[in-house]
């Protein structure tokens, strides 16, 4: 109870999301194993690529037959918004040292929403590390277990673990959507997404969602005009927009 009640929001927000995102990290590890990957690749994959949209792109191609340089380009490009997510980290938290080096590898889809869906700055900074470091652990520990389990877990769409991490993000986004400008922009991306699936490689769509995302922010929207929003402190202006 005592260790309970010591935990913030943003650290209940970041254990949630690890936990399911963790669990993701099965379905990994089996399929690429299923892909032709030993044991060994696959952990080293989860260890030092660290980007669950990039891995899945990578053992997608080599699994159909792609080659290297193929299964590279795709997870290049679907990993590029990682380092969108490292300059607004870097700018939200200011790590310093080692720190800087390992925010730079947690520094995934979860662990940049669960920070930057807070206002205030400490719970944002506990928010990055508890769920980017929960995220890191859980990942690996089940990829392993994903990988050394292999055939016997079946496919492993039908136990939900594919569309765990999904949920778990859209959790984080929905409280987002409260005005008419962020569901405006949700809407737009999600179609722009859906426009170009069928016609640009892997990778791309997302791009081109997040250009008009950052389009529709530096033009519509004029920073020196724009408010607060309501019921948001004037000091928490530049962290809710982000």
């Amino acid at each position: 109870m005592a260790g309970a009640a010591r935990l913030t929001p943003a650290m209940r927000i970041g254990l949630s999301i690890a936990l399911a995102t963790g669990l993701y990290g099965i379905s990994f590890g089996a399929l690429a194993v299923a892909s032709g990957f030993s044991v060994g690749q696959t952990v080293a994959l989860s260890l030092l690529m660290f980007t669950g949209g990039s891995q899945f792109a990578f053992i997608g191609v080599v699994g159909a037959g792609g080659t290297g340089a193929a299964a590279f380009g795709a997870a290049t490009l679907l990993g590029i918004r990682n380092a969108v997510y490292g300059a607004q980290i870097n700018r939200l938290l200011r790590p310093r040292g080692g720190r800087r080096i390992l925010a730079a590898q947690i520094t995934i889809d979860e662990s940049t929403a669960t920070a930057t869906s807070q206002t205030d700055a400490d719970e944002q900074r506990r928010g990055f590390w508890t769920a980017g470091l929960g995220v890191y652990l859980l990942w690996n520990l089940f990829t392993l277990a994903g990988a050394l389990l292999g055939d016997a877990l079946g496919d492993p769409r039908r136990w939900g673990l594919d569309g765990a991490a999904v949920a778990a993000f859209l959790g984080l986004l929905w409280p987002r959507l409260r005005t008419r400008e962020p569901v405006a922009i949700a809407v737009v991306c999600a179609l722009v997404t859906v426009l170009a699936l069928p016609w640009t490689p892997a990778g791309v769509p997302i791009l081109l969602a997040a250009a008009v995302a950052a389009v529709w922010g530096g033009c519509v929207r004029d920073p020196a005009t724009a408010g607060p929003p309501p019921g948001v402190a004037a000091g928490h202006h530049e962290e809710v927009r982000r």
